[in-house]
């Protein structure tokens, strides 16, 4: 029983710290935009060949 004492409040420290970060997150905006990455690991060669082609002219 004694140890429900010392787990109840680290687990109420890891909740705490939990929306500590979320909060951050949107602060700081992080899930402005989910789908940018997304594209950009699809198109990102595309975006280098279409460049360096563009030096070579």
């Amino acid at each position: 029983m004694s140890i429900i004492y010392i787990l109840i409040p680290i687990a109420i420290l890891f909740v705490i710290i939990a929306i500590g970060i979320f909060f951050w997150a949107v602060k700081s905006e992080q899930f402005s935009d989910l789908n940018k990455q997304g594209h950009s690991i699809l198109f990102e060669d595309d975006k280098e060949q279409h460049k360096n082609a563009n030096d070579r002219d």
